[in-house]
């Protein structure tokens, strides 16, 4: 069987329910809602997608509950064309999240993780594995990622990790031997402190890198990301934006980006500045992965370097 799938994600499948309101109301108060979407999200469900769109193959590894939420991420999935074959089906209700967002762009959010959370080390595909180049695993809890690392490794995958703020809240110590064999770990500056209890967001790169090969690319939201790596090491700039609309979900629009950068042959700082762009582009939009296609970054991207 040949390798006919770019990125296989691991992670979270949840339901994503998206309002913007003008503020948010206090107890017993309603708030109207002028804005709303929603549909799948999580973090596997958010890079499965954006890799589709941005022009690759892509396929997950998830649990969803067999009610209406399964059915709307099947549905949404199916749509943007990311196979499913590895998506897991089990009778706990499906996870999801309720995400508010007033005029000035703070965030409330309520998250209720359900099947999701219940995606076992034998759940995992080795069939969905054993046909990508590129595994990125999300938020996705220890023993589980290890078993995905383990499959992944055995069949020779680059594999790329965002350890979401839960498992960074284990600390390094407890994560050790995931950072040493992965390629990539992606996480923002919050988890990084979180993970190391280290301020300086270069020391905490350094801390998480320790002796392994792993590079680290550390988002900053509006300040870009650091990069510490063998190939590349410094700050490289986010693109401004002047309308941000929903910033949830840049994390992973900027890791579909990256990924995607990567196996398109960039280089490591151009594959950085492509997701980048690409982070850019989804914030100005309502919906966790409201990913632009390929040309439009290039174009994007284009237009910035000729301003």
């Amino acid at each position: 069987m040949g390798r006919d799938i770019d990125v296989v994600t691991v992670g979270h499948a949840l339901v994503d329910i998206r309002i913007v309101v003008n503020e948010f109301p206090s107890v017993d108060l309603e708030s109207k809602v002028l804005n709303q979407s929603w549909g799948a999200g999580g973090s596997a469900v958010n890079v499965a997608i954006g890799v589709s769109r941005l022009g690759m193959k892509s396929s997950i590894i998830a649990r969803v509950g067999f009610d209406s939420f399964g059915r709307i991420i099947v549905d949404d999935l199916l749509r943007e064309g990311v196979d499913i074959s590895g998506l897991r089906i089990g009778f706990t209700q499906t996870g999801f999240t309720i995400v508010a967002i007033n005029n000035k762009g703070e965030i409330m959010m309520y998250g209720y993780k359900g099947a999701a959370e219940e995606l076992q080390p034998e759940d995992i595909s080795e069939y969905a594995i054993s046909r990508a180049k590129w595994m990125h695993i999300a938020s996705l809890r220890l023993d589980t990622t290890m078993k995905a690392i383990e499959v992944a490794r055995k069949h020779g995958l680059t594999i790329s990790w965002d350890p979401g703020r839960v498992l960074a809240s284990q600390g390094l110590e407890k994560l050790r031997d995931v950072v040493s064999a992965v390629d990539y770990v992606m996480l923002n500056e919050k988890e990084a402190k979180l993970m190391t209890g280290v301020e300086d967001y270069r020391e905490a790169a350094k801390t998480i890198a320790g002796d392994t090969s792993a590079s680290i690319l550390l988002k900053r939201g509006s300040k870009g990301v650091y990069v510490l790596s063998k190939e590349y090491t410094g700050d490289i700039p986010a693109y401004s934006v002047e309308n941000v609309i929903d910033t949830t979900g840049a994390g992973d629009a900027f890791a579909s980006g990256f990924i995607t950068g990567i196996l398109r042959g960039y280089s490591l700082r151009k594959a950085v500045q492509y997701g980048n762009a690409v982070a850019a582009l989804k914030i100005g939009k309502l919906g966790s992965h409201q990913v632009p296609s390929h040309d439009e970054v290039v174009e994007f991207i284009w237009d910035r370097e000729q301003g």
